[in-house]
């Protein structure tokens, strides 16, 4: 009877070890939990890159060739690694050129984040606004200078949707568009447009309401710019005045030329009026993009209807090139220029040559100022 009584004393029954089992698992995975909380909570331990970060740090390490095709390049949030400065944090003061004041760098950070988030919750829209000529104009700088807003997102290759790609429809368009945000601008570039007669109807299908940008140049400059451009494709084409003129003795221009039609503005933008506004429409000079970019990308903002965030501190003029440039930004390896392609050497032309493509261009653009209500003094 007494071994009874101690046994019964000293051994818990079955449900009683049940009950302690269960408190002990329930102490040990709240326990658990809190712990996990700590740790993911505080990003010590586990800090989270995002993909579009381990994207910029990818490409900030194997190079750069082509400066413009990043747009994590510019943005200060994508910061080297001290291991990637020799541990010191810093970059190399010595390769410093050009670099923005650290307040402007700031003033673009949330261009990066806005970029990001974009790409995680964004949407592909139809382009609300589009850079629809003229080529040799100057469209590739002031797409590449005004994608750097955090408003804007841009797609960098020129689709052609509206000239040669149309039959693929809007689905297919709207497919090659970035991902942007209720707040951001989908922006898209294809200087023929402006040139081609079936352009400003179908894009007026797509959407009237349609905000177009249209950079133009000296005519003359132009022609000569898109000939230098073809001859360094085709070296076997014939001379510039053999194109130009039907008969140079009598002054007779070759209006079928495409180098000669470009420019012949009024004609084109008539087309474009059977569709859209005038006030629907912001021409840029190229020749004030070159001398004043802030001013003209100030300009820009505004048609955009966007903060204006792109100063006159974010440029400096290459001598090398004759054109102005991105400055460096803390975070990149070098400023931000275009490609060997822009600003190249023109082909020497006659004197001759040039003062009767001028005298064949001024009515011209006579009646060009007069539609759009500014003077460019190509005369």
């Amino acid at each position: 009877m007494a071994c009874r009584l101690i046994s019964s004393r000293t051994v818990p029954s079955p449900s009683r070890l049940s009950k302690r089992f269960l408190f002990i698992c329930t102490l040990s995975l709240s326990f658990t939990y809190l712990c996990y909380s700590i740790i993911f909570c505080s990003g010590t331990v586990m800090p989270n890159l995002s993909y579009e970060e381990k994207r910029c740090l990818h490409h900030t390490n194997v190079g750069r060739k082509k400066l413009l095709q990043k747009d994590c390049t510019l943005f200060p949030g994508n910061r080297r690694t001290s291991r990637e400065h020799g541990g010191s944090g810093r970059p190399n003061q010595s390769k410093q050129v050009s670099l923005l004041p650290v307040a402007h760098t700031r003033s673009i950070a949330s261009a990066e984040h806005n970029w990001t988030v974009a790409q995680k919750l964004g949407n592909k829209k139809l382009p609300g606004a589009l850079i629809v000529g003229v080529k040799k104009g100057g469209t590739r700088a002031v797409l590449e200078f005004i994608r750097i807003h955090p408003d804007v997102r841009a797609l960098g290759t020129e689709p052609h949707f509206f000239d040669r790609h149309y039959d693929r429809g809007l689905n297919w368009y709207r497919g090659l568009m970035p991902r942007t945000l209720d707040s951001q601008i989908t922006l898209e570039k294809t200087p023929s447009y402006f040139v081609t007669q079936e352009a400003p109807r179908r894009i007026a299908s797509m959407s009237p309401n349609t905000k177009l940008i249209v950079v133009v140049r000296n005519p003359v400059t132009r022609a000569i710019s898109d000939y230098t451009q073809t001859l360094s494709k085709k070296p076997d084409i014939p001379t510039f005045e053999d194109l130009a003129f039907q008969n140079r003795s009598q002054g007779s221009v070759d209006t079928s030329w495409n180098a000669i039609r470009i420019g012949m503005y009024i004609l084109h933008l008539e087309n474009w009026l059977q569709y859209f506004r005038l006030s629907q429409i912001h021409f840029v000079s190229g020749e004030r993009l070159i001398t004043d970019p802030a001013g003209e990308l100030g300009r820009v903002q505004d048609f955009l209807g966007l903060k204006r965030i792109i100063t006159d501190k974010h440029f400096y003029f290459n001598r090398t090139k004759g054109f102005p440039c991105l400055k460096k930004p803390e975070s990149s390896g070098q400023p931000r220029c275009l490609g060997k392609s822009k600003g190249r050497t023109h082909v020497q032309i006659d004197r001759e040559v040039i003062d009767q493509l001028r005298d064949f261009y001024r009515p011209f653009n006579i009646k060009f100022y007069e539609m759009v209500g500014q003077d460019f003094r190509w005369d």
